[in-house]
């Protein structure tokens, strides 16, 4: 039945294509920063993000999401830490952790440059 996977809610987002200049390697980045399972081909991965809610692909027929872009965030335990992996990964820091409320914010480039937003509580 539709209804036992977590990706069959009723209004929530549940795919994404994410532009990438290098479809393996932006796929390296995820996994080895946010720990997305990947599946499928390994030449043109999809992938599972942490909490099994969103699936999706990388593309590389769409253009890098900017400033200008559709901004999304990741919940994470420790802003820090995913910052250093995503500088060992081939990310970048844009905006360094900030606080928001009693939460703690910040954004980076992956490798593509698409921009990312990650908090913590």
């Amino acid at each position: 039945m539709l209804s036992e996977s977590p990706v069959f809610r009723k209004n929530g987002i549940s795919y994404l294509e994410i532009p990438a200049e290098n479809v393996k390697k932006s796929a390296a980045f995820y996994q080895n920063v946010f720990g997305w399972k990947l599946s499928g081909d390994s030449e043109n991965p999809g992938f599972e993000d942490g909490t099994g809610h969103v699936r999706g692909h990388w593309r590389i027929d769409l253009a890098v999401s900017g400033e200008a872009g559709i901004l999304p965030y990741i919940f994470v335990e420790n802003v820090h830490q995913i910052l250093e992996r995503v500088k060992v990964n081939g990310g970048n820091v844009q905006k360094s952790p900030f606080p928001e409320g009693k939460l703690l914010v910040a954004i980076f480039r992956d490798p593509a440059g698409n921009i990312i937003g990650i908090w913590q509580k």
